[in-house]
């Protein structure tokens, strides 16, 4: 939309008789209002021939040929909305003709038409198109208005310089309360625009801390039930061979099982938890547990428990310290999560195979995790793997500003390794990397 159809539209909204009068019921005003101050006014010099106000008398014919030039200026209204700027000319012209065919001080009755279209001009148009079209009206108005003070008496100069005063006020009164009304809506508009911008932005904004949340949950969800159910996959293919040969066996598989299953079931719920309306009470909602390297331990056991091939070894671990000290709760639970998907991914792509698992606390500014398995006993199939684990590995490294690297060993087997900054004001000055932790500093 250009310019001048948006300042159309808008002036639409805020004028009254711009907006909501009809052509026709504007045009049929000004002729009623102009004819009757030309009769009234001819007969109030009728009736004192001698005063102050110098018109036709009704019935005489310059009276009617005013009349008739006020008509056909009020029918020039009809074309305000599609012609603004040649109508406020053909309105303005008629101003001079009244005064040269005798209407005296009738003339001033053709500025109410001058008036209206001045007003509609500028609006319709803006000010720098109509500039044109009120400059010449000022001319026509000014002229009419100087030759209707002449032809009265008035002294020359002075019949000038008053018709042009008469003129600025009757063009450019209106047209500034046009460009006042227009520059208040072009305000609102601008601001509705900007609400508008912020309120865009804002969804913009909303949208992705929703996508961020999606994909953290999905991240989480993930995790959980990848590692849960590839443990009750490898224990119930276990139990399917042992339940004939070996009863024993096959009924420790199943509290196996079960207890997966138990353990699964309350990661899910303290997940669900987190994702329900705070506002529903505390009874509603469980309290979630925050995992954290203290778990890394029973993870391993856990994979054990169920007749797998799984090892951990700590170094560097303080006696009377909890494991990852100094480490963020949320790094904490990003390399519980990358344990839980390592042995999940071992136990699908490798099973049988040796893995271990190997936390060095050694350096306090750094926690380094390691995962290694070998090579599978037997060939596995790669079909259906979407490699979401390690995309999941890499976001959560990303978020915590850790370094993962990942690939296949010489062997054949698998390597995950992630290396963990600890927190700023955990590092003394006194440490050193790679130094013991039992060392007293001299």
């Amino acid at each position: 939309m250009t310019f001048e159809g948006r300042q159309h539209e808008l002036t639409e909204q805020w004028t009254g008789h711009e907006g909501r009068l009809p052509d026709l019921a504007v045009a049929v005003g000004c002729w009623v209002a102009a004819s009757a101050m030309l009769i009234g006014v001819g007969h109030a010099a009728s009736a004192d021939p001698g005063g102050d106000i110098v018109t036709p008398h009704p019935g005489q014919p310059a009276w009617w040929w005013a009349l008739v030039v006020l008509s056909l200026q009020a029918g020039a209204l009809l074309g305000r909305r599609r012609f603004p700027r040649a109508t406020l000319v053909a309105v303005a012209a008629a101003v001079p003709v009244l005064a040269v065919l005798g209407a005296q001080n009738a003339t001033s009755f053709g500025v109410l038409a001058v008036l209206i279209m001045a007003y509609s001009a500028t609006v319709r148009s803006g000010v720098r198109q109509a500039a044109p079209a009120l400059v010449a009206a000022v001319a026509l108005v000014g002229l009419g208005s100087s030759v209707s003070n002449a032809v009265t008496g008035t002294a020359l100069g002075l019949a000038w310089s008053t018709g042009l005063l008469q003129a600025v006020v009757v063009v450019g009164l209106p047209a500034a309360v046009a460009l006042f009304v227009t520059a208040r809506q072009d305000a609102r508009a601008a601001q509705a625009d900007r609400l508008a911008a912020l309120g865009r932005e804002h969804e913009a904004l909303v949208q992705v801390a929703v996508s961020r949340e999606r994909m953290a949950m999905a991240r989480e969800l993930h995790d959980i039930a990848a590692h849960h159910l590839t443990g009750i996959a490898v224990m119930t293919g276990a139990m399917e061979r042992q339940i004939d040969v070996a009863p024993a066996d096959a009924k420790v598989a199943v509290r196996h099982v079960r207890s997966q299953s138990t353990e699964m079931l309350r990661e899910m719920r303290a997940l669900v938890g987190l994702l329900r309306d705070p506002g529903a009470g505390p009874d509603v909602a469980p309290e979630a547990r925050v995992e954290s390297l203290a778990g890394i331990p029973a993870l391993v056991e856990a994979a054990a428990v169920a007749n797998r091939d799984v090892t951990l070894s700590l170094r560097g671990a303080r006696e009377g310290s909890p494991l990852g000290d100094g480490v963020g709760p949320l790094a904490q639970l990003a390399a519980y999560r990358t344990v839980q998907e390592c042995l999940s991914n071992a136990a699908r792509h490798a099973s049988g195979a040796p893995c271990e698992v190997d936390l060095d606390l050694r350096d306090p500014a750094l926690v380094v995790l390691t995962v290694r398995n070998d090579a599978p006993r037997a060939a596995v199939s790669s079909q259906g793997r979407s490699g979401f684990g390690l995309v999941g590995m890499r976001e959560r490294a990303e978020l915590t500003d850790a370094r993962l690297r990942y690939g296949p060993t010489d062997d054949g087997g698998w390597l995950v390794s992630l290396t963990i900054p600890a927190e700023p004001a955990t590092v003394t000055s006194d440490a050193r990397p790679g130094a013991d932790p039992e060392e007293t500093p001299e």
